[in-house]
């Protein structure tokens, strides 16, 4: 009878090793294919990538955001906010202005040189706005003591020559 539930309690705890065994390569395989296939970014977007400032934002109404540099995709960042989480890469755009898209989710981050903000374009909303670095703060101040030229002034400065 001793052996036989020796016998019992071998078998017992060798098919909880191979159970917990076979559980771990299932979840190897499962955090393998939750992986996302990275898309290189170009040198010009690097350049864009470059130029983003990081770190936790705070925005209007109270809101704030965290911007990370993703460490082992460079050119990509990570952002996050109440309710939301985006993985962003840089876009070139002919405005000058610094744009960030997650284009499955639809989120676009713009910075300007004053301040930034979260859209939902696929909703057609702004999820932050007013979300300023401490050079965006700096910058916006000194537009307040130095403001740029109005457009039409600067028109009719070229209109002259």
């Amino acid at each position: 009878m001793r052996s036989l539930m020796s016998l019992l309690l071998i078998l017992c705890s060798s098919f909880l090793c191979n159970g917990s065994l076979f559980a771990q390569s299932t979840n190897a395989k499962s955090a393998a294919q939750k992986e996302v296939k990275v898309q290189p970014v170009s040198p010009h977007e690097l350049s864009i990538a470059d130029r983003v400032h990081v770190g936790q934002l705070p925005c209007e109404l109270g809101a704030s955001i965290r911007l990370t540099a993703d460490a082992n995709a460079p050119g990509y960042f990570n952002l996050q906010g109440k309710g939301y989480k985006y993985r962003m890469r840089p876009v070139a755009t002919t405005t000058g202005a610094i744009r960030l898209e997650d284009e499955k989710a639809g989120a676009v981050w713009l910075q300007l040189a004053n301040k930034s903000m979260l859209m939902d374009q696929k909703n057609g909303r702004r999820l932050a706005d007013e979300c300023a670095h401490p050079e965006q703060v700096a910058f916006a101040k000194d537009m307040k003591v130095n403001p740029p030229p109005a457009l039409i002034d600067v028109n009719a400065t070229s209109t002259q020559r």
